[in-house]
């Protein structure tokens, strides 16, 4: 039996309509971009921070694949949309005859991804954690009018990061870090705390999970 991957998966017309679905709901709803640039740079830097941390090649894939899969519950509703994508991925790898022992790390870690409910609970889960809530950008904002972008805190926080990265080493000591740029002229850094700081405790409690360190830079400065 062929192992079921990434490239594969990200190719299904289901997936497809699924992703650009749930990403339609949201705009209606004026949340931020959850489209297919989202769920694609979850998706690699799920895989590329266990790479870097040194586990192994398919649970790299694995997190990939969670990191693809991670919001399709949005076309639903975006309440609950964690647990509702986690049953939706699970017909979905099931109908490729993925082994059960790794559907059920896929599932458990998209069912654990949300802040108000997940935890990480394997190391799918804090992988998925940590690139999808250290995905800020510009370019997730989705509102053209300015005036509406400045007096919305979640489109004015996302508008507000010019550059973001996260990465991990694995030199005796693990270490992850996110690193932002923030424009201080389109919002605080306090703005920013106001709406993510639940999401950077849940890395922060990924990264041990991971048994690595957490280390959050905004402008240079080292603020977790």
């Amino acid at each position: 039996m062929n192992q079921i991957t990434f490239d594969i998966i990200k190719d299904d017309e289901k997936v497809r309509a699924y992703i650009k679905a749930g990403d339609d709901a949201l705009r209606a709803l004026r949340f931020t971009e959850h489209s297919f640039a989202h769920v694609y740079k979850t998706a690699d830097t799920a895989s590329s921070l266990l790479t870097e941390l040194g586990y192994a090649e398919r649970e790299c894939e694995l997190a990939k694949i969670a990191g693809l899969l991670h919001d399709i519950g949005n076309m639903v509703n975006r309440s609950g949309h964690a647990l509702t994508g986690a049953v939706l991925a699970e017909g979905i790898l099931s109908e490729y005859s993925m082994p059960y022992s790794e559907t059920a790390s896929v599932i458990c870690a998209i069912g654990n991804h949300d802040e108000e409910t997940g935890r990480p609970v394997n190391i799918i889960a804090a992988a998925l954690i940590l690139a999808d809530k250290s995905d800020v950008r510009r370019s997730r904002v989705t509102e053209t009018d300015m005036d509406k972008i400045l007096a919305d805190i979640h489109d004015r926080v996302n508008y507000a990061v010019t550059n973001g990265s996260i990465s991990a080493i694995n030199n005796g000591v693990k270490k992850i870090t996110l690193n932002l740029d923030i424009d201080t002229s389109v919002c605080s850094v306090m703005d920013y705390f106001e709406i993510f700081l639940s999401r950077m405790l849940m890395c922060r409690r990924a990264a041990d999970y991971l048994d690595a360190e957490f280390e959050l830079i905004i402008n240079n400065l080292k603020i977790m």
